[in-house]
């Protein structure tokens, strides 16, 4: 016997629930409502012969067109029937960008399933709670590393698990629930299209259609409700905001690399294409260990999407080019700079860049930059996940590259707020999203607050999980962000922190640590990460991490230092090369330099509650694997407080 479902409020903990949709009663917001199966069926009647999904295979590009990126998703939606794929429970992903991720992930939901990812880096036990919370009945995993992590579970813990789906390689042995990839995909023949017509047909723009889990730094992660509605909707306002061109002759291109589990990846990669007709091409699983200049020259995104540590990356790499430059060549290099830092500063004060300089500029640098990155062809340059560094932020716009940031959540289907060229502003992350409100709350002096929304990308809720779902959703429907920040007199929104993120001195003073973090990063060259630590403590201090080299197969940061680490060794005279070396010997003269930047980073601060009294350099960079960043590269503040309690505790003993 079903239950009786309750009428429809705003939202909802319950898998198969339905909310009201917060429509506006004149454009925009008021567009008409479609489910994602819709989205897809008018893509392939508007894009059907335009290429949709691009691999490499044998050193060679394949692709499939729209009508049959289609086809494949229905023949995967008739397979996951076909294993017992319940409606509204998950079919859960884990692994890297492919074209098996994309048709999973349209399949589970043609079939009226759950899209669920799940990010590759997640423990065994991370997997297991995700896969349980979700009700997973099948689970498609990328290679042999992640089926052994889950073979490693106990099966009596996966009771709503019914079969795995590896798609990269060929298993070498199948069983009873192991399938490889073809072997899936010819399961639906038996399933007639009628019955799946049916399934597609009975679905409600009002319901749930994708899950995605927070990172959980405390306790489990949550997992975030996001019904059709609000992907559909989102999609098409980023499009409208963006100005993003439909395919009419010059098809849009984007570069899948970041992961899929995180839903601004998800928008940019797989929903936003569907409104434009956008060629997606995937990238190589060693794209973030070296191979992602070389992929974006071959493919030439229009869109490109990064996180705060890829765009910092980039910057790293033209640094080290421009090294290598003969004296006029720098020269010429640092004046393009200068004149395109000031052509843009004009330009947001209402003044055109178009200056002489300007273009001779663009002819002899700026181009020439933009193509050895591949981004020749890009006319979005985007950062998500984390705030980007002012210094790495105004490097760009120098080169005629302005990164437009946007902010959100996970629980805003992504964006909350997006830069375009038409609206930018340095260090802002745009305006909000076309009849989408904003509200800040408990706004002090200086006119900052929380950060609160309203909208159609508004999430349904947390799954199974009413208690936090009314934390951040009030009775009127607001969601509260738990970030804080501040409007201009125009309309930018900017972020200044998190709520949970502010230290709070033993004298009762509030310090938000980004600021004096990103500034002592960009004060002091050979540092990678700072994370100010102080909570109820007489002073503030900091832990350090020196920048060095990547191992190339497993991401791990090595003791090694890079070549801008050296550099700033070798012009104060110090022979280090190693991390190790510096920290061991305290080398003097590396501690005496860093020491004069946190006095000189100590002179800006607003207070002498905000000033830098102790710091350490750890002994190894952070890293995903380390646990210390995200599957985004994002700081995990609470877990490397936790981790390094110990040498906390030494700044107050």
């Amino acid at each position: 016997m079903s239950e009786i479902q309750a009428a429809p409020r705003l939202w909802t903990t319950c898998r198969d629930g339905e909310v009201i949709l917060r429509m506006t009663k004149h454009q925009p917001g008021h567009e008409t409502p479609m489910t994602i199966p819709q989205l897809f069926q008018e893509a392939v009647k508007r894009f059907g012969a335009y290429p949709a999904l691009a691999w490499k295979s044998k050193r060679k590009w394949e692709t499939l067109t729209f009508t049959q990126y289609y086809e494949e998703c229905r023949k995967a939606a008739r397979a996951l029937i076909k294993l017992g794929l319940q409606r509204f429970h998950g079919v859960g992903i884990l692994g890297f960008n492919s074209v098996e991720w994309f048709i999973a992930a349209m399949g589970s939901i043609l079939a009226g399933g759950l899209c669920v990812g799940i990010y590759s880096t997640c423990s065994a036990d991370a997997c297991q709670f995700v896969i349980t919370h979700a009700k997973v009945n099948i689970l498609v995993v990328e290679n042999d590393e992640q089926l052994q992590k889950i073979l490693s579970i106990p099966q009596n813990r996966l009771e709503t698990l019914k079969a795995i789906v590896l798609y990269r390689p060929e298993p070498t042995r199948l069983t009873n629930n192991l399938y490889s990839w073809d072997d899936f995909m010819e399961l639906g023949n038996s399933v007639p299209d009628a019955q799946l017509d049916q399934i597609i047909k009975s679905q409600k723009v009002n319901q749930c259609a994708v899950l995605v889990y927070t990172s959980g730094t405390v306790g489990d992660p949550t997992g975030v409700m996001l019904s059709h509605d609000n992907i559909t909707w989102t999609a098409g306002a980023v499009v409208k905001d963006l100005r993003l061109p439909a395919t009419s002759g010059k098809q849009e291109r984007v570069l899948s690399y970041l992961p899929l589990s995180h839903v601004a990846t998800q928008m940019i990669d797989i929903w936003i294409p569907l409104k434009i007709g956008s060629l997606i091409h995937f990238a190589q699983p060693d794209a973030l260990r070296g191979t992602l200049i070389s992929t974006l020259k071959e493919v030439k995104p229009t869109t490109f999407l990064g996180v705060p540590r890829i765009w910092e990356k980039l910057q790293e790499t033209i640094k080290g080019r421009v090294g290598n430059f003969s004296g006029f060549n720098k020269k010429m290099f640092l004046w393009a700079k200068t004149t395109g830092l000031n052509a843009h500063t004009l330009q947001t004060q209402g003044g055109s860049p178009g200056s002489m300089n300007y273009h001779v500029a663009k002819k002899l640098v700026f181009n020439k930059v933009r193509s050895s990155l591949g981004l020749d062809h890009c006319h979005s340059f985007l950062s998500v996940a984390a705030p980007l560094s002012q210094d790495t932020s105004e490097f760009f716009l120098s080169l005629d590259i302005p990164i437009g940031e946007s902010y959100g959540l996970s629980e805003s289907s992504g964006p909350h707020s997006v830069s375009s060229r038409a609206n930018y502003r340095p260090l802002s992350c745009g305006k909000p999203l076309s009849s989408c409100k904003n509200m800040l709350l408990r706004e002090n002096q200086d006119n900052v607050g929380e950060v609160c929304m309203w909208g159609r990308h508004v999430f349904m809720g947390y799954l199974d999980r009413e208690d936090a779902t009314m934390e951040v959703v009030d009775k009127e429907g607001w969601l509260h962000s738990g970030d804080v920040g501040f409007m201009d007199s125009q309309g930018f929104l900017y972020i200044t922190g998190r709520i949970k993120e502010l230290i709070i001195t033993a004298a009762g003073e509030n310090v938000a640590p980004f600021p004096i973090e990103d500034l002592v990063k960009t004060t002091i060259p050979i540092v990678s990460n700072a994370i100010l630590v102080g909570n109820r403590a007489a002073f503030l201090s900091m832990l350090l991490t020196l920048k060095c080299e990547i191992d190339q197969v497993s991401g791990e940061p090595l003791d090694k230092l890079s070549w801008q680490a050296i550099d700033f060794c070798q012009a104060l005279g110090s022979q280090a090369s190693t991390v190790s070396e510096i920290v061991d010997s305290k080398d003097p003269l590396v501690y005496a330099a860093i020491q004069q930047g946190i006095d000189a980073v100590n002179k800006e601060a607003a207070s002498s509650a905000q000033r830098i009294r102790k710091w350490a350099i750890l002994r190894k960079d952070f890293s995903v694997r380390g646990g210390e960043l995200g599957p985004t590269t994002k700081m995990r503040r609470y877990l490397i407080t936790q981790k390094y309690k110990s040498q906390i505790e030494s700044f107050y003993l």
